[in-house]
């Protein structure tokens, strides 16, 4: 019988996103004593961002072996992943709602779509009572002769024996595992999401069709995607400053401000663009874009390691992040648990090869599409891509 390496272990998840999530769900499944710190004060505290395409080679076949595959199937938006690619005068110029629905669940290309927060509640929804400890924002971790200390802004501590470091682009357990930092790409996003949209964004809200717009002209772009709670979720992009966001002086929780820039420097793309911009009922958050070294390297620790974009930060142009997060979580949990590394120092150290070699390629592929996109030629290249 195999001897799984976290046996009368307490293991510590920090971040309770898909992928932190994933792997807490698949360690249960083993048997392991795990806990989710999560600095969110309830499950619902806050707004979920964009819809999500799972992949099969990676997000669903991560929701597989969890167990989970027919309750995503219950709440995925069959055609949500449908795309029509436009101009910035918001003329179509290719469209998927055109196109035959070929593909279903098994086949390698299929991307079906689900919101954030029924992915994420499915995942909270499988764990055992008690697993997630909310209102949890790590402020410190000292080590110890077997394991980790963990101090938390209310005041509580924790021993555990090993932490996941699931905590996202400002991690905070990254910095005991590499001092590598991420760099700028010279892009910044403008994320939003619009309530009630076809109230406050009727034009766009129909154009979706339930679906994704792409926009690209004059090397700039919007992605905007219909959510199942009636919202539009969206990115803008275009070429910035590092510190463009404090050089703006744009209050970004001001509309009037973000729509008074918008109208600025989207100033020759179709007045119908505006529509995210028009109304109180939204929220907008600019997110300059970075991404980790693509040769990033460490050694590793028998009781620390990392996930997702704590590990591997990477712009979201090649629809990787969730899906490259969640494969992690089944790699990761396969190390610990199958039987095949002798001490937790050799399958962390052999997980973390993988997992820095495989978010290294996508996020390689991330960085050219991008590029691509706010190229002078990137609709040209889009439709090339998509056809």
């Amino acid at each position: 019988m195999k001897t799984m390496l976290v046996t009368n272990k307490k293991i510590a998840i920090i971040g309770g996103g898909p992928g932190g999530l994933t792997l807490a769900r698949l360690l249960q499944q083993q048997g392991a004593e795990v806990t989710v710190y999560e600095r969110d004060s309830t499950r619902d505290a806050r707004q979920q961002g964009a819809t999500l395409d799972l992949h099969e080679e990676s997000g669903l076949r991560a929701l597989s072996a969890a167990g989970l595959l027919n309750a995503f199937r219950a709440h995925y938006r069959p055609g949500a992943d449908k795309i029509r690619l436009l101009d910035g005068q918001a003329t179509i110029v290719y469209d998927q709602h055109q196109q035959p629905d070929a593909l279903t669940f098994g086949d390698a290309h299929f991307r079906p779509e689900i919101d954030r927060g029924p992915l994420r509640d499915l995942l909270i929804d499988s764990l055992a009572p008690g697993t997630i400890v909310w209102n949890s924002q790590l402020q410190e971790l000292t080590p110890t002769p077997n394991g980790w200390q963990l101090y938390f802004a209310d005041g509580c501590t924790n021993h555990v024996h090993l932490v996941i470091g699931a905590d996202g682009a400002n991690s905070q357990v990254r910095p005991l595992v590499t001092s590598l930092r991420p760099f700028f790409t010279g892009y910044t996003v403008v994320e939003g999401n619009v309530y009630d949209a076809a109230r406050h964004a009727p034009g766009l809200w129909k154009l979706t069709k339930s679906g994704k717009l792409f926009a690209l002209g004059g090397e700039k772009s919007i992605i905007v995607s219909a959510k199942g709670d009636g919202s539009l979720s969206f990115y803008t992009c275009q070429r910035t400053t590092e510190n463009w966001v404090q050089a703006s002086g744009i209050d970004f929780q001001s509309p009037p401000q973000v729509a008074a820039w918008f109208a600025r420097d989207f100033a020759a793309w179709s007045p119908l663009w505006r529509e995210l911009f028009a109304t109180n009922h939204a929220y907008y958050v600019p997110r300059p874009q970075y991404c980790m070294p693509l040769d990033q390297d460490w050694p590793a620790q028998p009781t620390l390691t990392l996930l997702g974009d704590a590990a591997h930060l990477m712009p979201p142009y090649a629809g990787e992040g969730v899906n490259m997060a969640m494969l992690d979580a089944l790699e990761l949990s396969h190390c610990l648990t199958n039987g095949q590394f002798p001490t937790l120092l050799a399958a962390i150290s052999h997980y973390e090869t993988a997992m820095r070699r495989r978010g290294s390629e996508v996020a390689a592929i991330s960085i050219e599409s991008m590029e691509e996109i706010h190229s002078p030629n990137g609709l040209a290249w889009m439709r090339q891509v998509m056809e």
